[in-house]
Order: structure tokens, then sequence, then C-alpha cells
């Protein structure tokens, strides 16, 4: 195989693709390197962890056909360092690829592409959409944070996208709190349901581009594509909890107050929270404010009062700060409600006139 490409364009590409390259594997050492595709559909480059996969494609020069398999991190590290203009020439010869530049030139070590597993393409469609990458790129990263970390429950540990009408959401949780986003769409949407790795879909969303994309999947994997990359991941086909009986549907105090007050007034309530990182939350109604408490012994404590317009009986709620704060900076309306639903139950954030977005939060035991 010989082949010329555009240094900028090829570390690009190279970063892209070696994300879903195995860090390190000992079983089968091609997962942890990137396969490089010269033949009658142009110039490819595939990695995959089994998990997710990626085959992206890249302008070049073929001046002789093959495929060879090269070490993702060593090819990211080389493919980097090159800086300016021009063009790269990649050459496979034995066990060995040669890269080379005018100035200057590389022996890489190959490892056997023969044992790249496929990447699989969903067969039978039960899902097929099209949304632009900017749009479900912002949906995602929404939502995905408050996924749980842990892996025990696959099924908290994902992302539930869906479809109704007009309609796409992306819902995450971890059971302390949980995450709703909606974006309309052009035209109906065939309903379905996704549910996709957290950490799968953030790589993913890293690299897609901003263009319309193409959605698909069937029963085991899910198919990112444009004219440029088609990338995959694998399903959680264990069930999504009906989230829906969890969010209160009514309320026994609302506060409206802005934005930003809350959210300074957390900030500083936050230095004196303790090793839980608990303060307490007043709706005081015939006040007109809602109160911020904490108190750490070994620091102090710290009470704050902001003005809001409150509804209903006067209720004080504990929450982990941290917790409180992560909707703030996805809501872009300047006011906020709070919608507290009773003791040990869940509280509802929301941008005022903003039914896209919706954030629940579990209060900590007082």
């Amino acid at each position: 195989m010989i082949i010329s490409l555009d240094k900028k364009e090829l570390a690009e590409a190279v970063v892209d693709v070696s994300r879903f390259a195995e860090r390190r594997s000992t079983t089968l050492p091609v997962l942890a390197g990137i396969v490089i595709v010269a033949g009658d559909d142009g110039i490819k480059l595939r990695a995959t962890n089994l998990e997710t996969g990626i085959d992206r494609k890249i302008n070049g020069t073929i001046k002789e056909a093959g495929v060879v398999a090269v070490p993702a991190n060593t090819f990211r590290e080389i493919t980097g360092s090159f800086s300016g203009s021009g063009t790269i020439t990649i050459e496979h010869g034995g066990d060995t690829v040669v890269i080379s530049t005018g100035t200057g030139r590389s022996t890489l070590k190959t490892l056997p592409y023969e044992d790249f597993p496929i990447i699989p393409f969903p067969e039978a469609s039960q899902a097929n959409f099209s949304i632009s990458g900017s749009v479900i790129r912002n949906l995602i990263q929404i939502v995905a944070p408050c996924a749980s970390p842990s892996t025990v429950r696959p099924e908290l540990a994902s992302v539930f996208i869906s479809a109704e009408g007009g309609s796409i959401k992306a819902v995450a949780t971890d059971s302390f709190r949980l995450a709703e986003k909606k974006v309309s769409v052009s035209g109906t949407t065939a309903p379905f349901s996704l549910l996709i790795p957290a950490k799968n879909i953030l790589e993913i969303m890293q690299i897609i581009p901003d263009e319309t994309i193409e959605v698909r999947s069937d029963e085991h994997q899910c198919a990112f594509s444009s004219p440029s990359m088609m990338v995959t991941t694998r399903l959680v086909t264990v069930s999504y909890p009906d989230y829906q009986q969890i969010i209160p549907k009514s309320f026994v105090s609302e506060a409206t107050l802005l934005r930003k007050d809350f959210e300074s007034a957390l900030r500083r309530s936050a230095v004196f929270s303790d090793a839980f990182q608990k303060v307490r939350l007043s709706f005081a109604a015939g006040e007109k404010k809602i109160g911020i408490m904490a108190q750490n012994n070994d620091v102090g404590d710290s009470s704050e009062s902001i003005p809001a317009a409150i509804s209903g009986e006067g209720i004080e709620l504990s929450f982990n700060h941290r917790y409180l704060t992560a909707p703030l900076s996805l809501i872009s309306t300047e006011s906020i409600t709070l919608s507290a639903s009773g003791i040990g139950r869940p509280m509802v954030i929301k941008g005022v006139g903003d039914a896209t977005f919706l954030y629940l939060v579990m209060p900590m035991n007082q």
C-alpha cells in the first residue's frame, strides 16, 4: 500500500478514530490499533473496542491499494507532531509502515489486521431518522452527566432516547437526579426508543459533524452516519425505568426566582457545606424568599435569602449542593422555578417558559 494524504486532515482524522481503539489489548492486539484501508471506496480509517466502532473516510491519493493496521497511540503521536502544510506518504511493506514527509520519515511496526473484527451496521431498522449533528450533540451533552458512573445497573449508566410525534427527547438518571431534554424535529418521526451507554454516546458526540446525520438502529446496535464517517455503538437491552412515574404531578410549594441569584447564593453556601455537601433550602411563603443554609463544624455556617415569588406552603428540604447547581448552566432563561412536592419527595427545576428541559433532584435526609 502506498498513499499520500494531507498532513492536517490526517492528523484530525487520527485523533477522531483513535478515540475508539482500545487503550491496551492483550487478547486481540489489533483492537489497540487503527486499520488503514485503501481501495475502490477510497481511503478509510477504522477502529473498534467492541463497544463502539468507527469507519472514517479521508481524502488522499492511492498509488497502490492495500490494508494495514498500526498502533493507534503511536500513530496519533506521529501524525500530530507534523507541523505546517503539505502531504504525508504512507508506504506499507512487510511488517512495517514508513511514514514520510519532505523533511523526515518514521518506520512503524504493524499489527495483524487480519484479526480486526467487522464493524457491525444495523440490519433491520427499529429506528431510522435524520437530525442535525449539532442538535443531537446538544441534546445528549445536556442529560448525559446525570447518568450513573457505575455499571452495576447498566440502564442507569445509559442515555434513553425516544421519539414521540414531532419531538425527540433524551433522558438520564442516576436515581438521585434526572434530566430530560426535548427537541422538535421537522416532520413526523416514527416512535422509537434507544438505550445507549452514556460513555459510548459521549465519545460519539465528540466527533460527529454539525451537518445532518442519519441515525439507524436494530435490536443490538445503533449507527450514526454522515458522508464522511459511520460510528456505531452497542445498545443496552434491558428496560429503562418508567421515569414518568417519579415526576410529580402536583406540588406543595413553588418558587420563581432569578437563576443568577440562586447560582451565586449556592456557590457561596457550598463553602460551608458538610462532608455530605449538604445545603438546606427553605420556601418561606409569607416572606417571599428562598433561604439557603449550610453548616460545617470545621468551617462555620452560612445563611442567605433570595427574593422569590412563592405559592403554596412553607417547606424545608436538604440537597447535595452539586445537584442543585448542575442544571443552572443548562437553563437559558433568566428566571427559574423550584417546585417542591413534599418532604422526602423530588423537587423539579425548570426555566420559566421553557418546556423543553426538566431537571428533577431527590432531597437528602434531614
